[in-house]
C-alpha cells in the first residue's frame, strides 16, 4: 500500500510539471516569422529553385511510465504555422505505436497515450508527424521525426540471478573467509535517480556470516565453525534499491552454505583389546579378524592406515585397511601350529593417511590397540618330512626290489600311527607298491626305461585312528638305463650298384641308432658278418664316427647273373655288456649312365624296392573280395520281385489290422478270415469251414437285415479287388500261419462316400451272432467270451 501511494504522488508531480504554462508548448512549436528563400539553382525550364524552411520543429516528448489515471495520458500537441484555425489542416502521426499506443487529434494535433507504458519494456518510441490539407490531401509541411521518451519510476524490485545459491566453505575457517558472492539486478533506469542502486544486507545467518553491502560478497563472521557440530547453514540475503533508503523496493534470496570437511579429528579404536580365536588349520591368506577405528571426519580425511608395531610372532600376521569401510583386516601369512605356539599378541597402530598441518596441535592423529590371537587345536592330517621325493632305480631291477621310502607323522599331540598307500589313479599298471607300516616303496613289475623313463606316483598317508585325515606327497621315480638294446640301422636304406661300378667305390653311407642312453654317448662299430666275409662282393669300412661306408670289391656287376645282393652288417655298441645285431642291407644291380645315375633296374629289383609285404597283399585281396560280395548282394536285391501295391491310387489309404489275441489253426489255416466281413452284406459268400478243426456243431453267422445300398452295380470292382487280394495271400509262401484279418480302405471307383474306414463298414460285429463260438471247444473259450456275449451285456 505504501508503495502504491509513492507511485501515485510521483505521477501527479510529473503531470503537473508537464502541464505548466509555456513548458510543453514551447518545446512543441517553433515559429520562423515568415519564409526566407535562398537561390540554389534552376529547373529544366529555367525557373529558379527555392528551398523553403520548415515553419515547425519537433523536440523530444517525455512521458511518465506506469500511468494509473482513468483518462488517456496527455503527451503533447502538434501545431503548424500553416494551420489558420479554419479546420482545413489535418495532422497525421506515423511510426512506432502510432494508432495503437499513441493517438492524435487530427484537428488540434493533441497526442494522447491510450495504454499504460512500461519503460522496462521499451524506453522510447520514434514517430513521424506531418500536416496536410484536409480537402486536397496536400502536405502543408514536410514530414518531421520526433521521439517520445518514457520517464522511469521505481517500479521494479531487485532480483537475484539465482535462488537459491549453493556454497561450500571449509570448517574451522578464519573470520573473513570468502564464501560466495551474490548478485541482484534492478530493471529500473540506473542513470536516473537511485531506482536501480542496490544495497545488500543479511536477514538470517548471523552471527555466522556477513555480507558486503556494496558487492554482495558473503564471508565468515565466526571462528571455529565445526562441521561435526553443525554442517549446513541457511543464510537469507536482501537486496534493496533506492540505496537502501526508506520506500525502496527489495528482493531476497537464500544461500545454502555447507561446511566442507577438514582433517581435524584423529582416529580412535573402538576397543583397546581385541581377542580372536583361530583354528590351527586356517589356510594362508585367510581373514583372522577385523578391528575398527572411528574417525569423525569423512572422505579422504577419514582414510586410515593400519600397521603392526609389535608382535611375538614376526611375519605370521599382516594387517591392511579396507578402503571401503576403513576397517583393519588381519590376515594369516604363516602356518599356525597349536603344538608349537598357542597364543600370539600384536600391537596395532592406526593413523590418518592425509594429515592437515594446521591441526597438528590438536594432538597426534594416531591410536594403538592390542590384538590377542588364540590358536585352537584341530585334528590335522599326517605331515610328510619332505614336500616331494625323487628316487632312482635301474631298469633291470628285480621284482620286490626296494626303491626308497617315505616318512610321515601325525603332528597332533596324540601322535596317531600312520599307514601308507599308493594312489592307484597315478599307478594304473600297478608297477609299484608300498609297505603300509614303514613307507618302503618296492617293485611289482619289471621296468623298461625305453618305454617309461619316469614314473610319477602319489603316496597317501592316513591316520590309523581317523581314516578321514589323509595327506599325499608326489614321488618321482627315475628309471636308470642299462645297455639292454642292440643298435640297428638308422633308416631303411635303398641301395643300388651300377653294372659299370669300379672296385672300392662307395655306394652307401650307413649309420645306426640305439634306444639306450649311455652316459658318455653312443659309440657304434660296423663290420661285415663273418659268414659273408669270404665270398663278399662288398666291404664295410667303419669311419669311427658312428657311420660306415659300403664299398664295392670288384669292377663290374651283371644284373642278368644276379640282380640283388644281401650284405649282412654287424653293428655293436661300446657299452657293457656289449650288444650287437646283424642288419641286412639290400643292394640292387642297376643300369647306369657314365656319371653313375641309375637308368634301369630289373623287375625283381623294382619289386624289392616297392617293399609290399605279405600282410599288405592279404589286405588288398580282402578289400577286393568285400567289394565283389557287395556287388553280388546288390544284384540279387535288384532281381527280387517287387510286390504290387494294394492300392494303385495315391489317394487311397490302407488300414492293416493284425490281431494277435486269438488262437490260430496252424500252418494249414489259410482261410482264417471271412471275406464277407469286407464286402457289402448282400454279397457275402457262404461261410467256409476252418481246416484246422472240426467243430461239433456249426452255427452259421446270423446276419441282420440291412437296407440295400442305393447303387448295387458299383460293388463289382470292390469284389474283384478283394478276390484278387485273397488269391495273392493264399498263394504267398511268406504269409503268417496264424489267423489274420486284412482290411483295405478301397471304396471302389466313383464312390460318393469318398474315403471310409473299414471299421465303419456296414458289416460290423453288432450285425452278427457269435454265440456259436461257445460250441467250438475250450480252445476258443476266450474268443467266445469276447464276442459271444449278449448285446445287453456288451452295452452294459
Amino acid at each position: 500500500m505504501e508503495r502504491r501511494k509513492v507511485c501515485l504522488l510521483m505521477a501527479l508531480w510529473a503531470v503537473a510539471q508537464l502541464s505548466a504554462p509555456g513548458s510543453g508548448l514551447r518545446a512543441l512549436r517553433r515559429t520562423t516569422g515568415g519564409h526566407r528563400a535562398g537561390l540554389t539553382g534552376q529547373d529544366a525550364n529555367g525557373v529558379p529553385l527555392r528551398r523553403s524552411k520548415r515553419g515547425w520543429m519537433w523536440n523530444q516528448f517525455f512521458l511518465l511510465e506506469e500511468y494509473t489515471g482513468t483518462d488517456m495520458q496527455y503527451v503533447g500537441k502538434l501545431h503548424s504555422d500553416s494551420d489558420r484555425g479554419d479546420g482545413s489542416t489535418r495532422y497525421v502521426l506515423t511510426g512506432e505505436g502510432a494508432g495503437t499506443l499513441f493517438k492524435i487529434d487530427e484537428k488540434s494535433g493533441d497526442i494522447h497515450a491510450t495504454k499504460r507504458l512500461d519503460r522496462e519494456e521499451k524506453a522510447f518510441y520514434i514517430l513521424h508527424a506531418k500536416a496536410v490539407n484536409r480537402f486536397t490531401n496536400e502536405a502543408l509541411e514536410g514530414e518531421s521525426e520526433f521521439i517520445i521518451k518514457i520517464h522511469d519510476i521505481n517500479d521494479n524490485e531487485p532480483r537475484f540471478t539465482k535462488d537459491p545459491y549453493m556454497a561450500r566453505v571449509p570448517e574451522m575457517s578464519d573470520i573473513g573467509t570468502s564464501v560466495i558472492q551474490v548478485t541482484a539486478t534492478d530493471a529500473d533506469d540506473a542513470t536516473y535517480g537511485n531506482s536501480a542502486r542496490v544495497v545488500y544486507s543479511i536477514l538470517e545467518g548471523q552471527p555466522y556470516f556477513s555480507v558486503d553491502p556494496e558487492t554482495g560478497l558473503i564471508k565468515t563472521a565466526l571462528p571455529g565453525m565445526d562441521r561435526e557440530v553443525k554442517e549446513n547453514y541457511q543464510v537469507v540475503i536482501q537486496a534493496k534499491d533506492m540505496a537502501g533508503q526508506m520506500g525502496g523496493l527489495s528482493g531476497t534470496t537464500t544461500v545454502s552454505i555447507m561446511l566442507s570437511d577438514v582433517n581435524d579429528n584423529p582416529p580412535r579404536f573402538t576397543k583397546t583389546v581385541y581377542d580372536f580365536p583361530v583354528p590351527e588349520s586356517l589356510e594362508l591368506g585367510s581373514v583372522i579378524g577385523v578391528i575398527r577405528a572411528m574417525d569423525a571426519d569423512i572422505g579422504e580425511n577419514a582414510e586410515m592406515d593400519y600397521r603392526i608395531i609389535g608382535s611375538d610372532g614376526p611375519g605370521t600376521f599382516d594387517v591392511a585397511a579396507n578402503r571401503t569401510t576403513q576397517d583393519g583386516v588381519i590376515r594369516l601369512r604363516k602356518p599356525l601350529d597349536f603344538e608349537k605356539k598357542r597364543q600370539y599378541s600384536l600391537r596395532v597402530q592406526v593413523e590418518n593417511v592425509h594429515i592437515n598441518q594446521r591441526f597438528l596441535n590438536m594432538g597426534p592423529f594416531r591410536d594403538e590397540a592390542t590384538v590377542r590371537i588364540t590358536v585352537e587345536d584341530v585334528d590335522e592330517p599326517p605331515v610328510f618330512e619332505r614336500p616331494g621325493y625323487v628316487m632312482e632305480v635301474k631298469e633291470d631291477a628285480a621284482r620286490n626290489t626296494v626303491i626308497g621310502s617315505v616318512s610321515a607323522s601325525d603332528p597332533d599331540i596324540k601322535h596317531s600311527p600312520v599307514k601308507y598307500s599308493i594312489d592307484r589313479r597315478t599307478d594304473m599298471d600297478r608297477v609299484f607298491n608300498i609297505h603300509a607300516g614303514n613307507g618302503s616303496l618296492f617293485l611289482l613289475r619289471e621296468l623298461d626305461r625305453e618305454e617309461h623313463a619316469w614314473h610319477n606316483i602319489s603316496v597317501l598317508a592316513t591316520e590309523f585312528n581317523n581314516p578321514r585325515q589323509i595327506s599325499r606327497v608326489p614321488v618321482y621315480i627315475r628309471v636308470l638305463d642299462i645297455n639292454d638294446n642292440a643298435p640297428m640301422f638308422a633308416a631303411n636304406y635303398e641301395t643300388f650298384v651300377c653294372e659299370n661300378a669300379k672296385a672300392n667305390q662307395r655306394i652307401q653311407t650307413i649309420s645306426a641308432t640305439d634306444p639306450d642312453d649311455p652316459v658318455g654317448g653312443h659309440r657304434f662299430f660296423f663290420a661285415l658278418a663273418q659268414e659273408a666275409a669270404g665270398k663278399a662282393n662288398f666291404s664295410v669300412r667303419d669311419n669311427k664316427d658312428n657311420t660306415a661306408w659300403i664299398l664295392t670289391r670288384r669292377n663290374s656287376y651283371n644284373s642278368l647273373q644276379k640282380s640283388v645282393y644281401h650284405v649282412p652288417v654287424v653293428i655293436s655298441d661300446g657299452e657293457f655288456p656289449m650288444q650287437s645285431s646283424t642288419n641286412t642291407l639290400t643292394i640292387r644291380v642297376c643300369t647306369c649312365d657314365r656319371e653313375g645315375n641309375m637308368k634301369l633296374c630289373n623287375a625283381e629289383a623294382l619289386t624289392a624296392r616297392a617293399g609290399l609285404s605279405t600282410g599288405a597283399l592279404v589286405a588288398i585281396l580282402l578289400c577286393v573280395l568285400i567289394l565283389l560280395m557287395i556287388v553280388v548282394l546288390f544284384a540279387a536285391l535288384r532281381r527280387q520281385r517287387k510286390k504290387e501295391p494294394l492300392i494303385i491310387s495315391k489317394e487311397d489309404v490302407r488300414d492293416n489290422v493284425v490281431s494277435y489275441n486269438d488262437e490260430g489253426g496252424g500252418e494249414e489255416d489259410t482261410q482264417a478270415f471271412d471275406i464277407g466281413t469286407l464286402r457289402n452284406p448282400e454279397a457275402i459268400e457262404e461261410s467256409k469251414q476252418r481246416r484246422d478243426i472240426v467243430p461239433e456243431t456249426f452255427y452259421p453267422p446270423v446276419r441282420r437285415p440291412v437296407l440295400p445300398p442305393p447303387c448295387r452295380d458299383n460293388n463289382g470292382d470292390v469284389r474283384d479287388f478283394i478276390t484278387q487280394r485273397l488269391q495273392e495271400n493264399d498263394s504267398d509262401p511268406t504269409a503268417p500261419p496264424y489267423d489274420s484279418l486284412a482290411t483295405y480302405a478301397y471304396e471302389g471307383n466313383g464312390s460318393v462316400a469318398e474315403s471310409l474306414s473299414s471299421l465303419e463298414s456296414a458289416t460290423t460285429e453288432g450285425d452278427q451272432d457269435y454265440n456259436y463260438l461257445s460250441e467250438w471247444g475250450p480252445r476258443f473259450k476266450k474268443l467266445a467270451d469276447m464276442y459271444g456275449g449278449d448285446d445287453s451285456d456288451r452295452d452294459s
